[in-house]
């Protein structure tokens, strides 16, 4: 059986970023991009994303969703917050979809050299209101991406063996 691609196995979530790493907006663009061609539910593409570069104005007002929740993300390169439109329909796949977005995004900026660590730990209600985020939108994720801090290295066994010890068969 052949390996999964190296942009798969080598991803992992740093636990500190490096404060000094600045990322350009060529990178930014591409991150997005990658989440635009994300496959979505009818073609819906029921996400969006506010993104803030560090120190840009951006940053600073998703800083404070971030700030005593996530506070290890401040030192990212980039906060990212992804809202989804919710369809109103059941099922509605607006979170699935968010989610295959987000990993477009996290497997580009592995290509990139770049990490994501996503976390759910902010503060939505602030967020949504900083932003004008209104019903049916809905926060639900946020993405700091960069580089790891110096010394940050994948950790644990799970990292090691690749997976959580879930196993998969191929029926034939």
């Amino acid at each position: 059986m052949a390996d999964i691609t190296p942009l798969l196995a080598d991803r992992w979530s740093p636990h500190a970023f490096d404060a000094t790493h600045v990322i350009s907006d060529e990178q930014v663009e591409l991150l997005l991009e990658a989440a635009r061609w994300a496959p979505s539910a009818m073609n819906r593409q029921p996400w969006s994303f506010v993104v803030g570069v560090r120190d840009s104005d951006t940053f600073a007002r998703l800083r404070t969703a971030v700030s005593g929740y996530s506070d290890w993300a401040l030192d990212a390169s980039t906060l990212v917050l992804g809202a989804y439109e919710n369809a109103g329909t059941d099922p509605d796949y607006a979170l699935y979809d968010l989610g295959q977005a987000v990993a477009h995004m996290s497997v580009q900026a592995e290509a990139l050299g770049l990490h994501v660590r996503q976390f759910a730990t902010f503060d939505h209600a602030g967020a949504a209101r900083e932003f004008g985020i209104a019903a049916p939108w809905r926060p639900i994720i946020m993405a700091a991406i960069g580089l790891p801090a110096p010394g940050q290295k994948p950790e644990g066994a799970l990292h090691e063996r690749g997976c959580s010890g879930l196993s998969a068969s191929v029926a034939g």
